[in-house]
Formats: structure tokens, sequence, C-alpha cells
């Protein structure tokens, strides 16, 4: 049990470690779009070593929701939030430039409405899962080289990045701190739409059989 937990907080911090590092890689890049493409590299990672990414396993709850997923689950936000939290501090530490890019791009994010801020997690959540089940199911890597420049360049909110954003700017106010939650549950609205509406097709179909 305490090896279970410890598992999925460990591999949490993991998939954390890599998505503070496309969250730098995209704050030092001049060009948004090579940036956005080259954050991929976090997620394609994540998903090759099977680590816990919340945003990448919230949507796969609708259909598998027992404890032990759920317990999962949040160990591995846990772990996530703390990767994020340790690495974006010392990111904005040691490269003072991300920093300040950083700043500008956490001031941004505040001055959105929380409507807006909601909807923009979920266009991203949707992306993720998107990205995620192809890899699973289809075992390409094609929804995840796609659907991450995608959800970046439109504009949308991903939870775990954001952690990224405001430990690098430096920003942990309380007002932060709401702007997380209200983009975690956005990404977990948006990640669980999809199989939820396929389940409610797939539940008719079965009562009509």
């Amino acid at each position: 049990m305490v090896r279970k937990i410890l598992k999925d907080i460990i591999y949490g911090f993991l998939a954390g470690a890599m998505i503070s590092i496309g969250c730098a890689v995209y704050l030092a890049c001049q060009n948004k779009y090579v940036g956005a493409i080259m954050f991929s590299i976090a997620l394609l990672t994540i998903c090759y070593k099977g680590y816990n990414l919340y945003t990448g396993r919230i949507g796969f709850m609708v259909n598998a929701h027992s404890k032990d997923d759920f317990h999962g689950l949040l160990l591995g936000l846990l772990g996530n939030t703390l990767a994020m939290m340790a690495f974006g501090a010392l990111l904005g530490l040691a490269i003072p430039s991300l920093k300040e890019t950083a700043v500008s791009v956490v001031s941004a994010k505040l001055t959105q409405s929380f409507v807006s801020a909601l909807v923009r997690a979920i266009f991203c959540g949707i992306l993720m899962y998107i990205a995620v089940s192809l890899y699973r199911e289809k075992k390409t890597i094609v929804g995840i080289v796609f659907c991450i420049p995608v959800f970046i360049l439109s504009g949308f909110e991903h939870s775990i990045a954001d952690m990224g954003y405001f430990a690098v700017a430096g920003e942990w106010s309380i007002k932060g701190f709401g702007y997380i939650w209200t983009i975690i549950l956005g990404n977990s609205i948006g990640a669980m739409l999809f199989p939820a509406l396929k389940l409610i097709v797939k539940e008719k179909g079965n009562g009509e059989n």
C-alpha cells in the first residue's frame, strides 16, 4: 500500500518535472510556434514512460473510477504540484529571463474572468484527452504532436503548466491559487466530456439492442 502511494506521488512528480521543462522551453523561445511545438516533449516523455499526469488521466476516470483509480489520480496531482512548485521556483532563480517572461504571462492570465479561464481550460482538457487516448488506443503520437501546440497557440489553459508559470514568476497569491483551481476544474470537465458522451451513446445503444 505504501509502495503504491509512493509510486503514484513519485510518478506524478516526474510528470511535473517534464511539464516544467516544457514550460521552460516555451518561455525561452522567442518564436511562440517553435515553443509550442517543443513543449510536446513533455507529454511525449510522460506517455512513453507511463508517468502520472493529472490532465492526462482525469478523462479516463469516466470508465475506470475505482477507489484505487481515484486515489492514484489525486496522489498524481499532488506529485505534479510539488514538482511544479520546486522546479518552477528553481528555474525562476536560475534563469532571470524566464522569470521576467513568466511574470508577463501570469499577469495576463490573472486578468481573465472566471468564465473565460474556465472555458479555455475546458477546451484544453478536451485536447489533452484526445492526445492521450489516441496514444493509448492507436499507439500513435500524432495526437500529442498536434494537440499540444494547438492548445498553446489557441490560448487554452493547462492547470499543471500554469502552476509552472506561476512558480517561475514567483506568484503565490490567493488570487493565483483560486485561478489554478479554476483551471483544474475546467481541465477536468473538458477531459471527461468526450468519454462521458460516448458512454451515454453506448449505454443507449445497448439498451436498444
